[in-house]
């Protein structure tokens, strides 16, 4: 079984020499394998899948992928002849939350859309009607669910994946976005729970990433629907508000189906009672799992080895290492910086004097609205604390922690700009390949998504000359395989290079894994932040997780990081010996 998909904004015959057409053998032999009009069409039955116009291709814009032969009459949708292929879908769950992991670009959005009602699925065909549609998916859990979608009966609420749009479509005061989507009187209890009474007078374009998020959440929640979906419910939000919000879910979930995906596995632990899988290849195909639970589901997506479905979906697992904290750290100072305080719109922020050490990745926790962008802001020159007693006299380079996509330039010539040698074997192997930009480079950054905006501003930072670099909240928008893979670029380049590197971050094992030392950062949300120097890793995690009043165990099967249920047996005991993170039994 093969399927050909041709990205139909790369394919640019008028710009190629048609080299699809002119190296297909069976065009050579007289058949219509490839046809090329206003865009190159692939008979797939023709097809005997040599992969010559993949590498030939100047546009990259040809997959020829061969598929299990299990999959064969399986489509649920095709967006048109050579276009992606959605294979199987997730099913909602009354009184359940179901979690979905996977690789971006996989299906995911595809089949929101199909359970919504946004998308009739077509089976992979032109079209297809209502009765060819229930009698494939007769005898399984979905069909009731597809007659009730048929029939006009269900009514979904979809928080959307990228809230840094929501200013842009909707004018006004927090309050009123609020009231207008209050469907069902819970206003008070969704602002209460979600902790939004500060933020409700405000402008919705005055708000930060985290208090839009909980918005965004809040919305969804409000309305009177049959189906709940939240994609992404934790960038830009600290640990506290993860926790909360995942509690928040669970009490809709009761209610109504809940069906969610989302990157950070240690939340989703917690919040999921089954998981679907995907794999594929982004852009090309997807393919949803049958439901698991979620133990095994997740245990199963680190592994890369599904075992009911036999198939393997990537050469390596993801590697959670137990890594006990690391005491021994560079003596060497690269920066050391005095105690200082800045006042901006009413909040103030107050530093204990403290250093960067070189060749040192710092990692920096603490809840939102406490003042660690400001801190890093202050490091980076962009503003001065009252008393202008910082002085940076190094080379910084700074990934803000909201990217903006609104440059018109090709991401080729962006990076070209910051180093000339993008093209070096160095950069490929330590920056390019691992980040996935390679197949962005001939792409506007204006069109890119928040994964991809992402990881090429995390290579813009690294690819710059500096003596420190800053990176805030670098995993926003990623999913598992590309936060790891952004964690050893990380490490390899702090090490290799013995530059210095400041990470904020809300996912707790990504901050493990990268640093060296640790940065606590309290007060009062809003009003008043301290930042406190920089300690070993077990003195910070512990203080951390302390203050949240959570523990952390080991899956004893993939070693990641597991969030004990409260008041459980471990929970007690690692509260009793005072270990929250760092914990062997």
């Amino acid at each position: 079984m093969r399927i050909a998909v041709v990205d139909k904004e790369r394919c640019q015959p008028k710009k190629c020499g048609q080299e699809c057409l002119k190296y297909c053998p069976r065009v050579r032999t007289g058949d219509e394998t490839v046809v090329v009009a206003e865009k190159a069409i692939i008979a797939e039955e023709l097809c005997v899948g040599c992969g010559i116009c993949v590498k030939k291709c100047p546009m990259k814009a040809i997959s020829i992928v061969g598929l299990p032969e299990r999959l064969e009459g399986m489509e649920v949708h095709r967006y048109g002849k050579n276009g992606f292929v959605l294979y199987n879908l997730p099913i909602p769950r009354n009184g359940a939350v179901v979690g979905i992991v996977g690789a971006n670009g996989t299906g995911k959005s595809t089949a929101v859309k199909i359970l919504s009602g946004q998308l009739k699925p077509n089976l992979g065909k032109e079209s297809a009607d209502w009765d060819e549609i229930i009698e494939r998916f007769s005898g399984t859990e979905l069909m009731d669910y597809l007659k009730r979608l048929r029939d006009g009966k269900i009514k979904a609420s979809i928080k959307p994946q990228y809230i840094e749009a929501i200013p842009k479509v909707f004018k006004g005061k927090t309050r009123d976005l609020l009231e207008k989507f209050d469907e069902r009187d819970v206003l008070e209890i969704a602002v209460e729970k979600l902790n939004l009474e500060n933020s409700l007078e405000r402008d919705l374009s005055d708000l930060s990433g985290g208090e839009l998020q909980r918005v965004a959440i809040a919305v969804c929640y409000m309305r009177d629907a049959d189906f709940y979906f939240f994609d992404e419910v934790t960038p830009y939000l600290d640990i506290y508000q993860r926790i909360a919000v995942a509690n928040f879910i669970r009490e809709l979930a009761k209610e109504k189906p809940v069906m969610i995906v989302e990157h950070d596995l240690a939340i989703l632990d917690m919040l999921a009672d089954f998981v679907h899988l995907t794999y594929g290849i982004p852009g090309v195909y997807g393919v949803f799992t049958n439901p698991k639970s979620a133990r095994v589901g997740i245990n199963q997506y680190i592994s890369g080895y599904f075992v009911e479905e036999n198939i393997r979906i990537r050469d390596k697992k993801i590697e959670f290492e137990i890594l006990r904290p690391r005491e021994s750290v560079s003596e060497k100072i690269l920066l050391q910086y005095p105690s200082f305080k800045i006042t901006l719109d009413g909040f103030r922020l107050f530093a204990e004097e403290g250093d960067i050490r070189v060749g040192e990745i710092l990692g920096v926790v603490g809840p939102n609205a406490i003042g660690k962008s400001t801190f890093v802001r202050v490091l980076a020159g962009v503003i001065e604390d009252d008393e202008k007693r910082v002085e940076m006299k190094l080379k910084v380079s700074y990934k803000p922690q909201y990217v903006k996509g609104d440059i018109e330039e090709l991401v080729e010539v962006f990076l070209r700009k910051i180093n000339p040698m993008i093209y070096s074997s160095y950069i490929k192997t330590e920056f390019l390949k691992p980040l996935d930009i390679e197949n962005l480079m001939d792409r506007m950054i204006s069109d890119l998504s928040g994964g991809e905006l992402q990881r090429v501003a995390i290579a813009a930072c690294l690819l710059r000359e500096a003596d420190l670099y800053l990176l805030d909240e670098p995993t926003a928008h990623l999913d598992v395989e590309q936060r790891n893979e952004v964690a050893r670029v990380i490490r390899r380049f702090a090490l290799n290079n013995s530059k210095s590197v400041l990470v904020v971050d809300h996912d707790i094992y990504f901050i493990d894994m990268v640093s060296d030392r640790i940065m606590l950062f309290d007060g009062i949300p809003g009003k008043e932040g301290f930042a406190r120097r920089a300690v070993g890793m077990r003195e910070g995690m512990n203080r951390f997780l302390s203050k949240l009043g959570i523990t952390f165990r080991r899956d004893e099967e993939t070693k990641r990081p597991r969030i004990n249920k409260p008041d459980s047996r471990l929970d007690r005991e690692q509260k009793a010996a005072g270990e929250y993170y760092y914990y062997y039994g």
